[in-house]
C-alpha cells in the first residue's frame, strides 16, 4: 500500500538482485515481530529465522556463497506458528515474518521474482491487519467498508510504513550493482533501530 504514483512499477523495474535486496530489507523489519513473539509464548526458535537472515544478507554481496534453500525453508516451516493453537493476535504478524523468508527463499530458489515483489505488499498487509485489530473497538459494526479502508490508510503505522518502502526503494534505485559497504550498511541500520512494521521492538540476539 503506498500512494506514489508508479510505486509498483518501479519496484518490478529493479534489476534482480535489486529486488532481493528491497524484499530482504522488509524482511529483517518484521523479523522483531516474530522474536517477541517467541519469547513470549516460548514457541519456536527466533534464532532459526535470524540465522536465515544472516546469511540472505551475506549472499548479497559475497557470491561463493551458496545457501541449501530447501533445508533453510524445511527449518523455517517447522517453526511458523498455528493460529488455532494461540488466543493472541501477536500470532499473526509472526506468521507473516516466517512466511515472508520463505517467500524470499522460494522466488529465489525459483528466480519468480514475482514473489520478491509480493513480501511488499505482505509488510503492507501486516500493517493493514494490525491497525483493523488495534481500532476494532473503537468503530462501528455498520462502518462502511471503503471508510475502514480509509482508516486504515490515513493510520499513521500505515502512513510510516508507505515512507519506509518508499524510501527503500528509492535508495535501492540507485544501487543498481550495490557493493558490500552499502548492503551492510542497510542491515546494520535496520538491525539496529529494532523495530518492525507495526513498531514492535525487541532486544538484538546475542
Amino acid at each position: 500500500m503506498t500512494n506514489k504514483v508508479g510505486f509498483f512499477k518501479r519496484l518490478k523495474a529493479l534489476n534482480t538482485a535489486q529486488k532481493q535486496l528491497f524484499a530482504l530489507a522488509l524482511c529483517q523489519r518484521m523479523y522483531p515481530n516474530y522474536q517477541l513473539f517467541s519469547e513470549v509464548t516460548e514457541f519456536g526458535d527466533a534464532k532459526v529465522l535470524d540465522t536465515t537472515l544472516n546469511l540472505l544478507w551475506q549472499g548479497q554481496y559475497d557470491k561463493k556463497l551458496k545457501l541449501n534453500i530447501e533445508m533453510y525453508i524445511d527449518r523455517l516451516e517447522n517453526i511458523v506458528p498455528d493460529a488455532s493453537d494461540f488466543d493472541m493476535y501477536g500470532v499473526y504478524p509472526a506468521q507473516d515474518a516466517v512466511s515472508a523468508v520463505i517467500s524470499l527463499l522460494s522466488g529465489i530458489q525459483s528466480q519468480d521474482e514475482e514473489d520478491m515483489v509480493n513480501i511488499s505488499k505482505l509488510s503492507s498487509s501486516t500493517v493493514a491487519n494490525y491497525i483493523e485489530a488495534c481500532i476494532a473497538d473503537t468503530v462501528s459494526d455498520s462502518i462502511k467498508e471503503s471508510e475502514l479502508d480509509d482508516l486504515i490508510f490515513n493510520h499513521e503505522v500505515m502512513v510510516e510504513e508507505r515512507e519506509l518502502q518508499s524510501n527503500l526503494l528509492d535508495i535501492i534505485e540507485k544501487e543498481p550493482y550495490a557493493k558490500a559497504e552499502f548492503i551492510k550498511s542497510l542491515r546494520k541500520e535496520l538491525v539496529e533501530s529494532g523495530v518492525s512494521n507495526i513498531g514492535i521492538s525487541a532486544e538484538p540476539d546475542a
